[in-house]
């Protein structure tokens, strides 16, 4: 597994940013290579991803969740196989710093190509500058969950 971690300083209050990234279906607009994020219930989502040209589709599960402080997750069946966690950081009452953490096990010979490359760090990176970029630019949230899920 190759773990990816990257973090970055928003210009929004902890409540909105962790209740922007409660909602997977607007992922598209700012991770590259995910097409769509279709949220099957409050556990479960199914994700379309696009990356070198290789189309793949899995499931994740939320497994411990809390309001502003995280959001934990795997995959579940599938090729696809990581397991990560979002971690929001109150730095005072407008900035928050969001860190992602990520456990990758590339599957099939692209993915191996890209985390050789650096390609996946790279993205990630990106994603969180863009993840950036959208929220501060909208000012607020799109929506929330706020539900505890607990590990277990």
């Amino acid at each position: 597994m190759t773990t990816v971690k990257e973090s970055v300083e928003v210009g929004v209050p902890i409540s909105t940013a962790y209740n922007q990234w409660t909602q997977f279906e607007e992922f598209p607009k700012f991770m590259e290579g995910v097409e769509e994020v279709r949220q099957i219930d409050d556990l479960h989502n199914h994700w379309t991803t696009k990356i070198g040209g290789v189309r793949r589709e899995f499931d994740t599960e939320i497994v411990d969740q809390l309001a502003d402080e995280r959001i934990a997750w795997r995959t579940i069946g599938g090729d696809t196989k990581q397991m990560g966690m979002v971690r929001f950081q109150r730095l005072d009452d407008t900035h928050t710093r969001v860190e992602l953490v990520m456990d990758v096990e590339p599957g099939g010979v692209a993915e191996k190509t890209a985390v050789m490359a650096g390609m996946i760090d790279r993205r990630v990176k990106g994603d969180m500058r863009r993840f950036k970029d959208y929220i501060e630019q909208r000012g607020g949230e799109s929506g929330s969950w706020r539900g505890r899920v607990s590990p277990g």
